[in-house]
């Protein structure tokens, strides 16, 4: 397949030359030539603006800094939307706006040209090793008509309509990054009161309840079921134990502005009177708040 290849930095530099790899022909593009030196070394053409690369491309991708960059590439003088023939597919790779792809995506349906929004995770190492998580929202037609050439960057997978790639990976990083901080709450309590960091290292990775737990078994078995009843471990033993550890912290003069939210929250469920519910019976007090309740589809 023609891909052209917008924005050569650190996630889309690698991806370009997977993409190679993978036997596809590239045109190139970034505000840097120097970037694109290895790329132009193993065969790729390299195009003077988005619009001409646009315009021999069957498949556009861009991998930029943020919203504003992508639609200035995709919109501004000498875009993408300016060259583009009708039936080609552009799918951005970049973390953006669910609003702004939309936007994109109304722009250029008017050319006939296909938006997709394909936000990638895995970082650099992933990148590099082309074993990225590709999100991808749009057309499912359209997804599958690229799809093959998307599995030289990693795997990928169909979100929903568009938008639904860029809500996914939000979701996804702001999980990630909300952990961590909750783990750097844990592990300082955790060395201050007294143990070594690898062994408490050890303790959490050997624990049979961890965040795998949650995403492989609790989400699917008890959220998405709405299978609150069934007790795995009682909401007011986890009340208590969560009390002893924010009680530690007290002791030690540990910030836990995160542990004291969640005991707060199971303090608050309690109140409704669910302490014989499992622990995971908090969660309907999100899905109230948010108006939404997180049920399997099928």
């Amino acid at each position: 397949m023609r891909i052209g290849f917008i924005g050569l930095g650190n996630m889309g530099g690698p991806m370009a030359l997977n993409l190679i790899k993978a036997g596809h022909t590239l045109i190139v593009h970034d505000v840097r030539r120097e970037a694109a030196a290895r790329h132009l070394a193993q065969g790729a053409k390299w195009a003077d603006s988005p619009q001409a690369l646009a315009r021999e491309s069957e498949l556009v991708l861009t991998s930029l800094p943020g919203p504003k960059d992508v639609e200035a590439v995709a919109l501004g003088d000498g875009g993408i939307i300016h060259g583009a023939v009708a039936g080609t597919v552009y799918a951005d790779l970049s973390t953006g706006s669910p609003t702004m792809i939309r936007r994109l995506h109304a722009a250029f349906k008017g050319k006939s040209v296909h938006v997709l929004d394909a936000p990638v995770s895995g970082g650099v190492i992933g990148a590099q090793r082309g074993t990225l998580q590709v999100m991808v929202g749009g057309e499912e037609a359209i997804y599958n008509e690229v799809k093959e050439a998307l599995t030289g960057i990693g795997k990928v997978g169909y979100m929903g309509p568009i938008g639904a790639g860029t809500i996914a990976k939000l979701v996804h990083n702001m999980i990630s990054i909300a952990t961590r901080g909750l783990i750097a709450e844990g592990f300082t309590l955790g060395v201050k009161a007294g143990v070594k960091p690898e062994a408490l290292l050890e303790a959490i990775r050997g624990a049979s309840y961890g965040q795998g737990y949650m995403l492989s078994h609790m989400l699917p078995d008890v959220i998405f079921k709405g299978d609150f009843d069934t007790v795995r471990f009682a909401l007011k033993l986890a009340r208590k134990d969560i009390g002893l550890a924010t009680e530690l912290a007290r002791e030690f003069d540990v910030p836990m502005p995160m542990a004291t939210i969640a005991e707060q929250t199971l303090v608050e469920a309690l109140v409704r009177g669910w302490g014989d519910k499992d622990s995971l019976s908090p969660w309907m007090l999100q899905e109230e708040a948010a108006g939404v309740k997180v049920r399997a589809t099928r």
